[in-house]
This record gives C-alpha cells, structure tokens and sequence, in this order.
C-alpha cells in the first residue's frame, strides 16, 4: 500500500508548483495565468464582496491583486507561504485602502451573495420552490446580515468572514491573517458578539417604525 505524504510534504509539492506557474505567467504563458486566477478569483471575490458590501468594489479589489501579481512577481516569496496567502494579503490591503478613502460610504448591494443559513430552500416542505412571502422574509434576514456584518469594525469582521461565512478553521484563518491563532479566537467571540446584538437592533428598528 502506497504511503500518504506528509502533510508539510504536500504544502512544499503546492508552493512550488504555485512558484513554477507564476514564473510561466510572468513570461507570457496565458494558461499558466489562467490556473492562477480560476484557483484563486472565487475565494478572493467572495472575501471582498463580504467585507466591502459592494460587488462593484469586490470585481476592482480582485482585478488589482491579479494586476499586482503580474506587476511585482518578485514580491511572492514561496519560501514565506503559498500564493493564495499572499494573493489574500494583496486583497487586504488594497480593501484598507478603499475604506480610508471612503469610511462611511460603504454601499449595501442587492446583488450580494446571501449569507449561509439564508439561502432559498428549494425543496422545503416538498414543494419546488419557495412562495413569495416566505421568499421575501428570508431574503429580509440576509439583508439584515448583510448590513450588520458590513457594520462590524474591520478586525472583528474580517474574523467573521472567514471563519463564519467563508467556513475556514481558526488556524487557516490566523495563517491568513497572520497573526496568533488566540488573536483569532478573541476576535472571531466579540464580532459575534457585536453581530447578535447588532442584529438586535435592525429587528427592532421595524417594530418601533409600526408602533409610531
């Protein structure tokens, strides 16, 4: 029976295959770039869009770091970890640079993907789809979601983003993040925190309308 590699064997086999297919980007090898950008552009989008708000902003931030990448090559050190945490690096800082120009003009799109939890359910109750007031409801809920996560200080949200909405473990995200896995789990407990009561109040911000 064949051994499995090592699980640091697999990360040095992707981080020099990550090196080798930049490398062939760099020189014009358009496949080469084309395996960068599908393995990489969804992850990034969705980050983006997550935290800006705006599908707008998440297409420009996904453009520049693909921008970037063929511009500074020479920036991506395999020995320092794989390209898509220095792809998301690039992201990050290209997103801190939109919200100190434009803090408080965060748009809220409607065309945002729904948050996990407040998808459509297609097969609720055995019917083919939902009926437009339950639809309506839920998609309320996500925008609710939306809106308060998109109120979150940038540190706590990013936590949330990726270990709540993007699904990654603690330790990926504090690889991500680059910073101590404790840093994480404390910012990942009062963004949450800060959401639920958040929450608390876009719910009842619709009462108090009715009863005045």
């Amino acid at each position: 029976m064949p051994i499995a590699p090592h699980p640091r064997e697999v990360d040095r086999f992707a981080v020099a295959e990550d090196d080798d297919l930049l490398r062939r980007a760099v020189r014009g090898d358009q496949e080469a770039f084309a395996q960068i950008y599908r393995a990489h552009q969804a992850t990034l989008y969705r980050f983006a869009l997550r935290m800006s708000g705006s599908t707008w902003t998440a297409e420009e931030i996904v453009q520049e770091v693909f921008l970037t990448l063929l511009r500074q090559p020479g920036a991506f050190d395999p020995a320092r970890g794989e390209l898509g945490a220095f792809l998301f690096g690039i992201a990050r800082n290209h997103l801190r640079k939109q919200f100190s120009r434009r803090p408080h003009e965060i748009p809220l799109d409607a065309g945002g993907e729904l948050p996990p939890g407040a998808r459509l359910d297609a097969a609720g109750n055995g019917s083919a789809a939902m009926n437009p007031a339950a639809w309506a409801e839920q998609r309320q809920q996500a925008d609710r979601v939306r809106r308060a996560v998109l109120d979150l200080p940038e540190e706590f949200r990013e936590a949330v983003v990726l270990c709540d909405l993007e699904e990654l473990s603690y330790e990926e995200a504090a690889r991500l993040l680059d910073c101590p896995l404790g840093t994480v789990r404390s910012r990942l407990h009062r963004g949450r925190a800060l959401l639920l009561a958040r929450l608390e109040l876009l719910r009842e911000q619709p009462r108090k309308a009715v009863i005045r």
